[in-house]
């Protein structure tokens, strides 16, 4: 009754003081939360000396916190927290890939942090000892539980490892499988599985005459439906704890028909783009495009290159138009169209800059092949989540150019000093093996990395296989 008769001594009230209440109420309630704002933004606070924390779910089932001590401290140990980044999903029940945060603490002396607390660019990881730490661990306890499929299949040849060595410009996804499935991260009981790997081949089910492009979605739903009906893994998670591997582009239409796969498991992938909805940051992963190398060429790591830029591919794409019209008749960034006259291993050799640029999608091999003949990549595609960014510093060994600023790329490039162009060449020389496939795995080489980002992926909570005893496999993996 109180508020009716309030309102009702509102209503009374005459115009001009009715319309003046609601008036200072609302100037009220604005001048509260400038007050709020101001107080509790970091956009007004400047008087700290921050530390940096990645935060990550341990192999047990609470979250730690790595203290200024190097030792592990729960979170309700630790000073209270000012987030300063956008904290990673946790769709699917996927674990924190990277929580980024800031302590009111003075400078802990590590030298991957300047003294105002940013991170320093001379530091190729985002944080070395926590890689090191979680990538030993990863070794010890990660494994994987493949789909079994007998060599007599149908479709044996998309679902099996191919038995030669992969080459071309999607041998990742070949390289990735053939190399997993002689590794110790396999295990054969799926209770003890961490994650479930869908062993289809995009790139192979192209060229399969009796699936091409366009039925590849059918494919894919089908083959979904078969692992749901016959085995109880799936079921248990609609699918978050299951990962497929794809480098061709068709990947991205491929699940137009499981809308499941895309949505719930962890797509590792070359079309690794933000602006396509198939694709989710953090949820997923963006697989290297390497074309398969083998040695160290000379000269790799010289200094001493005399062309300022250079570009080599097929123009298909505005963005590549654009960089073309502007400077194909330039002295110092060469940018070529068509066959080149010389090989391209001298080009990149000679040349401190080497241009990624957009094509048909964000993804080509270039990257890779920058970083193999050590010419400093200049990345120019927006939207791209860029290959292991949970894990490098992309900042210390490239130089991200959006698209808009094709017409600047000369002045960004000489503006760039001697010294910093020397750090860039030298962070380049360390990142190298990071980019590289090898039949027999090398510590930290592309399959270690995307196998750490799977790491970093893996379901935190667990459901027992025994919820599931109802439903029965058809298949063992003894009928590999």
């Amino acid at each position: 009754m109180s508020l009716v008769r309030s309102s009702l001594s509102l209503i009374s009230l005459p115009v001009s003081t009715r319309n003046f209440v609601p008036t200072t109420l609302a100037l009220l309630s604005s001048c509260f939360i400038v007050l709020y704002v101001s107080s509790t933004s970091s956009l007004f606070n400047h008087s700290h000396h921050p530390s940096y924390f990645i935060l990550r779910p341990s192999s047990g089932s609470s979250s730690i916190a790595r203290g200024k001590d190097q030792s592990l401290q729960p979170l309700a140990q630790s000073p209270p927290w000012n987030i300063s980044a956008v904290p990673s999903s946790l769709e699917g029940g996927k674990s924190s890939l990277s929580v980024r945060v800031r302590v009111a603490e003075k400078d802990n002396g590590n030298s991957y942090l300047r003294r105002n607390g940013q991170r320093s660019e001379n530091e190729v990881f985002h944080d070395k000892d926590l890689f090191l730490e979680d990538y030993k661990q990863m070794n010890k306890s990660f494994k994987i539980y493949i789909y079994p499929h007998r060599r007599d299949d149908p479709f044996a040849n998309a679902l099996l490892p191919v038995d030669f060595e992969p080459g071309g410009n999607y041998a990742s996804e070949s390289y990735f499988k053939k190399v997993l499935v002689q590794s110790h991260f396999l295990t054969n009981n799926p209770s003890k599985a961490d994650l479930f790997f869908l062993p289809f081949s995009i790139a192979r089910l192209r060229h399969d005459p009796r699936v091409d492009v366009g039925g590849i979605p059918d494919f894919i739903r089908n083959y979904i439906s078969h692992i749901k009906q016959n085995f109880p893994y799936w079921n248990r998670t609609n699918g978050a704890d299951h990962f497929y591997v794809a480098c061709h582009s068709a990947g991205r239409s491929a699940m137009e028909k499981a809308e499941e796969v895309m949505v719930n498991a962890i797509q590792v992938v070359c079309s690794s783009s933000y602006f396509i909805s198939a694709y989710v940051a953090h949820k997923d992963a963006s697989l290297p495009q390497i074309w398969p190398r083998k040695g160290n060429p000379s000269g790799v790591d010289s200094l001493n290159r005399k062309k300022l830029a250079f570009f080599a591919g097929s123009m298909n794409s505005p963005v590549r138009l654009k960089l073309l019209k502007t400077w194909e008749n330039d002295s110092e960034i060469f940018v070529h169209f068509g066959r080149l006259q010389t090989p391209y291993s001298d080009q990149l050799l000679g040349s401190k800059f080497c241009l990624h640029v957009k094509g048909f999608e964000v993804n080509t091999a270039r990257i890779a092949d920058s970083l193999y003949y050590g010419c400093v990549p200049i990345v120019i595609a927006n939207h791209y989540d860029l290959p292991f960014q949970d894990i490098l510093n992309w900042k210390s060994f490239s130089l991200v150019v959006p698209t808009l600023d094709i017409p600047l790329l000369k002045r960004i490039l000489q503006q760039v000093s001697s010294e910093e162009y020397e750090r860039l060449q030298r962070n380049v020389m360390k990142v190298r093996k990071h980019f590289m496939w090898n039949l027999f795995p090398v510590d930290y080489d592309a399959f270690y990395m995307v196998m750490y980002e799977l790491w970093l992926r893996r379901n935190v909570v667990r459901i027992p296989l025994n919820s599931f005893s109802h439903l029965n496999p058809n298949y063992t993996n003894d009928s590999r």
